[in-house]
């Protein structure tokens, strides 16, 4: 179900020319400058539905020696991280009704006081529901902080440890941080997703964007490693598969706020 996805030849030139590379950078040109998180997610573990059954590992996010994904001890979080995840593996056909919008940098990013992210430490939004939807969420937040000066800090805790990150850390730090709203590109909007394939230790998600041309859809791997979601490059160091234009838009569950 979980075999890597196909990619586009690559283009030709030096890396950090090339347009795939850019957008991963900036993450799908949605910010292309994302900054710094500038507003709190509202409600927070408190507000939330804890799993009764939870044990709490090292953390927050701390990585698990089995690259695979899995978390360790059954059903472990890290310690203060509580979501609801009655809802298991069912595929949502709706976004949750807590789905508020919160400011990151020139973005605006749907996040839920139930599926996540339910916790800020510093420069890390965590904790998301162990479900479709919290991988959502996942897949719409971490990357969203790719372009700020606390990428190395988001790479090392919310993205799966392998050759495809280092090869994201390698190149991304030949890209400068951008930590200002000040830019003359309009971002896309965060429209919706679709999860593609979802179990309890992997989930694809496609994201669909808005923007003045139109729809388009990437998607993103995640694994469940270390008590959370987390991003799974691909061996390029990519993050997300190739910005693609949408016509259909019907298969995706739309955030609706």
């Amino acid at each position: 179900m979980f075999k890597r996805r196909k990619r586009r030849v690559e283009e030709s030139g030096p890396y950090y020319k090339q347009r795939n590379w850019q957008l991963s950078a900036g993450f799908l040109g949605v910010a292309l400058v994302v900054g710094v998180i500038v507003t709190a997610v509202s409600g927070g573990p408190d507000t939330t539905t804890a799993r009764a059954n939870a044990v709490a590992s090292d953390g927050p996010l701390s990585d698990d020696s089995d690259s695979s994904g899995s978390s360790g001890a059954k059903d472990s979080r890290p310690h203060g991280c509580r979501t609801d995840d009655s809802a298991g593996a069912a595929l949502p056909t709706a976004a949750p009704k807590d789905v508020e919008r919160h400011k990151l940098g020139v973005s605006r990013l749907p996040v839920s006081a139930s599926a996540g992210p339910t916790r800020i430490s510093g420069d890390l939004w965590w904790c998301f529901a162990h479900t479709p939807t919290g991988a959502a969420l996942a897949a719409t937040v971490i990357p969203s902080q790719m372009s700020g000066s606390n990428w190395r800090t988001v790479t090392e805790r919310q993205v799966v440890a392998g050759s495809g990150r280092e090869m994201w850390e390698f190149k991304r730090a030949t890209v400068k941080d951008i930590d200002s709203e000040n830019t003359d590109v309009t971002p896309s909007s965060y429209v919706g997703f679709e999860v593609t394939s979802y179990k309890r230790t992997a989930a694809s998600v496609k994201l669909l964007l808005k923007s003045s041309q139109g729809f388009a859809a990437t998607t993103i791997d995640l694994r469940w490693n270390g008590g959370d979601w987390k991003v799974l490059p691909d061996g390029d160091g990519s993050l997300h598969t190739p910005v693609s234009s949408v016509s259909d838009t019907n298969s995706f569950v739309l955030w609706g706020v």
